[in-house]
């Protein structure tokens, strides 16, 4: 690796069995594996569950720089492995100087977001309550508590576009919610009449 100029600059050689980082950790960068075998775990229900064990080319904790959330997942090596590190600005650089490792990433990113897709659309069919219930649940605590009252055009519109179903999916489950007592719908105002149940219901989502 030593005749690699981004490894000199963005480099680390990490042994066997090193936490990277942890579930719940702030992040500051993202890897991008040269040699050896990352494993990606996130715990469901109290138990580590492994989602993938990652290999030469893959990249993961991009979140951290892109949206700089909290780590989703935990990160271990399961063999020495080298590393490109990078935080924010160095990612940056970066792509601005390698296209072809830019456009892998996106490549990557686009195969990501395709595959989380077509889970929501197979979580929606399943459960569309749910889904709906958590969406709603999300946009009403993002107003004040005196606020808590949602465009039901708007909330129709930008919940279609996030689970990528018809919008009339969406009414039709809201409509349910109203006959039910979760929610009230008084022209175009959309108001939480029931947070417990809302709650509830959101918290089915899989079950």
């Amino acid at each position: 690796m030593a005749e690699n100029p981004l490894f000199e600059k963005y480099g680390q050689t990490i042994p066997a069995g090193r936490q990277l980082f942890n579930e719940g950790e702030t992040g500051d960068r993202m890897y991008i594996i040269q040699r050896g075998t990352v494993r990606i775990t996130k715990a469901i229900d109290g138990k580590q569950h492994v989602l993938a064990d990652l290999g030469k080319g893959d990249f993961f904790g991009e979140m951290a720089i892109v949206s700089q959330i909290r780590r989703t997942a935990s990160a271990t090596t399961l063999e020495e492995v080298q590393l490109l590190a990078f935080d924010r600005q160095g990612f940056q650089a970066m792509i601005e100087r390698n296209s072809k490792i830019a456009m892998n990433v996106i490549d990557k990113l686009c195969r990501r977001l395709e595959s989380a897709n077509s889970q929501i659309q197979r979580l929606f069919q399943k459960n569309e309550e749910s889904l709906v219930a958590l969406n709603l649940y999300n946009k009403f605590y993002e107003k004040p508590a005196d606020e808590q009252v949602l465009a039901l055009d708007r909330a129709v519109k930008d919940i279609s576009l996030s689970l990528e179903v018809p919008a009339e999916a969406v009414s039709r489950t809201i409509d349910q919610l109203a006959a039910r007592g979760v929610v009230t719908i008084q022209g175009n105002a959309l108001r939480l009449k029931n947070e417990d149940k809302l709650s509830e219901l959101a918290d089915e989502i899989g079950g």
